[in-house]
């Protein structure tokens, strides 16, 4: 019961928010461009339930809860392929998915990662708004004994201004830079007595143990800030926005950056995590207070938004790459393609899963659990 109510739960409400967020991006604009929307599904197989809107859609519940998506007339099936099985009447052209122009179809698409893109921006804002922000100058409060900061020649009340040239204002930022990292070596700008500094650095890759008793590999620096001189601050409507977006740039640039770190093999594929890693850190998440359960919702739609623009066949960014190749013939591709494409679409989004979902286990030690 203690499993159901702090992991499952929020697991559950959590992927119920990004992917109907993501979906009624697709659903909004298609109906903007004239498209007849049949289904909006979050989730996928037998309907829990559902009901009929006054324009003809199903709005309905499924069972498995990874993933959604909306059928537009057209549709053959829930991957969007166009139905080939017979002629379209003028009328059903009109309101046809796959009769609109290509900006039209390329916008439709795109609208389910950009709505899952600007909702996290506009949950932010309101948390920076509202709960405010942590603010950490940074400052170093203390160094530890053999650490890469000691080695690097780093003493306390040193100011770190900025990490390979790009600003520092807050501790927080030196802990995203250096976290979300592979551990290469880094060169710090610091001010001292006046004095502006640059020390090149590189962090310890060191085990941490959480909560769970789960071991990762994290680069460190081994510094701490001064907290004496921390502050939760209410940003104005302006600085939340900015505040937000840059938050959100930070995101998808360090998630971006790690996948092509493990695509080059400097990152450990390990890191990689699946359903239930996202459903152990979202109840963690929750377990640690509404504001950091919201803050998750909004990284995790950031990610969503991001996976589905990859330009892999079944996702998003599949279908565009389609149609950036349209753009480019003058004319669809052939049917045979397009279905060799979601071949190979499907089997690359399958194996992604399983290997996540291997790693999860690995990673919760469940193998060792059944052992035991």
């Amino acid at each position: 019961m203690d499993v159901l109510i702090n992991y499952i739960l929020p697991f559950l409400v959590l992927l119920t928010v990004v992917v109907f967020v993501h979906e009624l991006g697709h659903y909004w604009v298609a109906r903007r461009n004239g498209v007849r929307v049949l289904v909006f599904s979050v989730g996928f197989g037998k309907e829990l339930f559902g009901f009929n809107d006054k324009n003809g859609t199903r709005w309905k519940l499924g069972l498995i809860p990874f993933g959604g998506y909306v059928k537009m007339f057209g549709d053959e099936d829930e991957s969007s392929k166009p139905d080939t099985t017979r002629e379209f009447t003028d009328e059903e052209k009109a309101v046809s998915f796959h009769h609109k122009r290509l900006g039209q179809r390329a916008a439709i698409v795109a609208a389910g990662p950009l709505s899952n893109l600007f909702f996290a921006i506009i949950v932010l804002a309101v948390l920076f708004m509202t709960v405010g922000q942590l603010a950490t100058p940074p400052v170093v409060g203390a160094v530890s004994p053999g650490s890469a900061a000691e080695k690097a020649g780093i003493l306390e009340q040193d100011r770190i201004t900025a990490i390979n040239g790009a600003a520092i204002e807050r501790f927080e930022q030196i802990q995203q830079v250096v976290r979300l990292g592979d551990g290469s070596g880094l060169v710090l700008t610091i001010e001292r007595a006046g004095q502006s500094l640059d020390l090149p650095i590189t962090p310890t890759m060191t085990e941490l143990t959480d909560r769970f008793g789960n071991v990762q590999r994290t680069p460190l620096l081994g510094i701490s800030a001064s907290m004496a001189e921390s502050q939760v601050v209410m940003l104005s409507p302006g600085a939340a926005v900015y505040e937000s977006f840059r938050q959100t740039w930070v995101i998808t640039s360090s998630t971006l950056s790690a996948v092509g770190q493990m695509i080059t093999g400097s990152r450990d594929t390990s890191d990689l995590g699946g359903p239930l890693r996202i459903a152990k850190f979202s109840g963690e998440a929750a377990q640690g207070g509404a504001a950091n359960f919201i803050t998750f919702i909004a990284v995790l739609s950031i990610n969503l938004a991001l996976i589905n623009l990859f330009p892999i066949p079944m996702l998003d960014g599949g279908h565009l790459l389609f149609y950036a190749i349209e753009g480019v013939i003058r004319r669809p591709l052939s049917d045979r393609a397009q279905e060799y494409g979601f071949r190979i679409g499907l089997f690359l989004v399958l194996a992604l899963f399983v290997f996540a979902t291997w790693n999860d286990l690995i990673h919760l030690k469940v193998f060792d659990f059944l052992k035991g």
